[in-house]
């Protein structure tokens, strides 16, 4: 069935009392269950639906779109761990199941995780396979620093934050470059800070040079729009600077030192103040 882990537009067939069934494109049916239809929709009328199976493996569609479709990676909560695999919330009634032989790691409850939707060729199910490394694509010469990149957080580790990029490469923002909240399962804009020798790309979450200055002094002005008065300056803890202003002790410098010279703050023994 080609219509199976994506989303298709559909011809309504018929009517029955459990909903209306839609016509595959090579011959068949598919049941789109009552709960789903307005009561408005006519025999004829195209619908948009996704198609899987549900949990007596029959083919159903759905007007639901899951986080992922086939071939695609998304973040997912596991539900209910067992024996043989994980239970995840993709967004639909139906969990999507992660055999425990596609595991990359040991789940738990709760735990978010880097998921790839796959077709079961064996029984024709759609799984989710975790051991996402298989996927992720080697070849990152089309990158360049400083280019802007769209970037899923995918697992937090002691050094920082494992990204997926553009759906189908692994970058690594680190810990120590981190000035605002970020979690697993964020969707971010990020930039390329350098392509590494093992294929993956180290990225940042500001631009860099002087881009990144302004962002920063627009951010310092901000704060001194609603206090007048920051308690900051040189030599300033870098963790005060983090607290108050969510940025580094070197961005915070060197932010000052553009708004000092275009004369929009004074800097005083004790802090900085709003001209």
């Amino acid at each position: 069935m080609k219509e199976l882990g994506k989303i298709s537009s559909l011809l309504i067939n018929r009517f029955t009392a459990n909903g209306a069934y839609l016509a595959l494109r090579e011959g068949g049916e598919v049941l789109l269950p009552k709960s789903y239809l307005k009561g408005e929709e006519k025999e004829g009328e195209e619908l948009e639906v996704f198609v899987y199976t549900d949990s007596e493996d029959r083919p159903v569609a759905v007007t639901n779109r899951p986080t992922a479709l086939l071939d695609e990676f998304a973040v997912m909560e596991a539900k209910e761990i067992t024996d043989f695999g994980a239970f995840m919330d993709w967004g639909l009634p139906k969990d999507l199941f992660v055999p425990k032989s596609e595991m990359g790691k040991t789940m738990e409850v709760g735990g978010k995780y880097l998921v790839m939707v796959c077709q079961d060729y064996k029984t024709n199910r759609l799984i989710g396979v975790s051991k996402y490394e298989d996927f992720i694509l080697s070849d990152t010469q089309a990158y360049v620093s400083g280019q802007e990149i769209d970037a899923l957080i995918f697992e937090e580790t002691d050094l920082g934050f494992k990204t997926l990029i553009d759906g189908s490469y692994e970058g690594l923002i680190y810990k120590n470059e981190v000035f605002q909240p970020i979690k697993v399962g964020d969707r971010i804009k990020a930039f390329v800070k350098k392509r590494r020798d093992d294929s993956k790309i180290d990225l940042q979450l500001l631009p860099s040079g002087r881009e990144k200055y302004e962002e920063g002094a627009e951010k310092i002005l901000e704060a001194l729009k609603v206090r007048k008065f920051l308690p900051l300056q040189d030599k300033s803890s870098p963790e005060s600077i983090k607290e108050l202003l969510g940025m580094s002790k070197k961005h915070f410098k060197q932010s000052i030192g553009q708004l000092y010279k275009a004369k929009k703050i004074t800097i005083e023994d004790d802090g900085i103040r709003l001209v």
